[in-house]
């Protein structure tokens, strides 16, 4: 399960081509079955009904298969639930039912903390950055499965967690953290994502004002060690991209037929005309270049491009409509107002207390900072159907349960 995690988050192992074909995923995945199939014990599927993540994802994977029938491709669906989001909920499963206490919960976390560092080691080492045509800028391409964009959205979820170890690991815990957070700054800048820049400030100043029983001292250093990074290895052209973000109607996205604005335009139309059933999940790119109304206004032999939503939001409400967009909202909006309501509730004493209480008093802070990251990153990507939100979901579930584990032990030892 673990290596599943470093895996899922790094796609490391697509860097080594024998590897690649292995598919040591699905492997693991095949290896994490069995052994919960052959060792009952190791799993608690009581987690599956003990807290709302697992029953929100398991209504959306109910509400995904029902798309299917009504949209504009069956088959189109059909596959992409088979051959992709099928693995995605998997794996969720397996996370709800195999976080039972805090030590689990954490080594989870530095599975996802380590996944990131090899992330940063491939967008440091191994891709290159590549100029943008008709720019001066440059920025990574052409990696395995994320795009730019996508890995500035999966570096500022990673952020959020590296300082949650840093601030519960020990003395090499602490040094690997702020080593990785410089190398995230660095691989951030290098992404030239204006989407992965808007969650930084957002995600920054949340951390600022967010973790009180922080020092302030660390709470600036922690910024300044990402944005010193971010600066320093800024690419040709990135601060002119970043620019832009502040002049919005003067962008591509603002304009251009094909740029977001126009895109959401005709998402909310799909939506608004589907709004039970939706289009069908992945179908999305199909309703663009088949009922959109650009496909409508071209003549016969035209190009038509095939676009993505480019806003995940949008990408529920319009693929699974107005019931998948609120179940798949709740997994970010549910887990931040959750986790801040039972940080509430947590005793004062465990921030100070044994290093099972301060993580778990810690971890209630940083799941909504790091769901507040992926929220502004991803309202300009289609992050939908991808592992990080569930992931984080799993994490707000695994909290609640080690939690509850641990306020039971302490209760036992008790005299009385």
């Amino acid at each position: 399960m673990f290596m599943i995690m470093v895996l899922t988050i790094s796609r490391v192992h697509q860097h080594f081509p024998l590897l690649a074909k292995v598919r040591p995923v699905l492997l693991l995945y095949t290896f994490a079955a069995v052994y919960c199939v052959l060792a009952p014990r190791a799993a608690a599927l009581a987690n599956v009904y003990q807290t709302w993540p697992p029953k929100i994802v398991a209504a959306l994977g109910v509400v995904a298969c029902l798309s299917a029938p009504f949209g504009i491709s069956f088959g189109g669906s059909a596959k992409f639930i088979v051959s992709v989001y099928s693995s995605v909920l998997l794996y969720a499963l397996l996370l709800f039912i195999g976080i039972r206490c805090a030590r689990e919960l954490y080594t989870f976390m530095w599975g996802f903390v380590v996944g990131i560092a090899l992330l940063v080691w491939q967008a440091l080492a191994v891709f290159h950055l590549v100029p943008v045509p008709g720019t001066s800028v440059a920025r990574l391409a052409e990696m395995y499965s994320y795009d730019s964009n996508d890995l500035g959205c999966v570096l500022i979820v990673g952020l959020v967690l590296t300082v949650l170890t840093f601030l519960t690991a020990g003395k090499k815990g602490k040094a690997v953290s702020a080593g990785l957070l410089v190398g995230i700054g660095v691989a951030l800048a290098r992404s030239g994502s204006r989407g992965a820049f808007l969650g930084l400030i957002g995600t920054g100043c949340a951390l600022l004002f967010s973790l009180k029983r922080v020092s302030l001292v660390k709470r600036l250093g922690f910024v300044v060690i990402v944005v010193a990074g971010l600066t320093v290895a800024a690419p040709p052209g990135y601060w002119e991209q970043i620019g832009t973000v502040f002049s919005p109607t003067r962008d591509y996205n603002w304009q251009s037929g094909e740029g977001r604005r126009e895109i959401w335009r005709r998402g909310l139309g799909y939506m608004l005309d589907n709004p039970i059933s939706g289009i069908g999940i992945n179908n999305f790119e199909r309703a663009e270049g088949t009922i959109s109304d650009k496909a409508r206004r071209s003549f016969a032999g035209d190009p038509i491009r095939w676009t993505s939503p480019h806003n995940s939001f949008l990408q529920v409400g319009a693929e699974l409509g107005i019931p998948g967009l609120i179940l798949w909202s709740s997994l970010v909006v549910g887990g931040i107002v959750g986790m801040t309501h039972l940080h509430r509730r947590l005793p004062r004493t465990w921030m100070y207390g044994d290093p099972e209480e301060r993580f778990l008093y810690l971890a209630t802070l940083h799941l909504p900072l790091a769901l507040v990251g992926f929220a502004i990153t991803a309202f300009f990507l289609s992050f939908a159907y991808l592992d990080l939100v569930y992931v984080l979901a799993a994490f707000v579930a695994g909290t609640y349960v080690a939690v509850k584990d641990k306020a039971r032990r302490t209760a036992l030892a008790q005299p009385r």
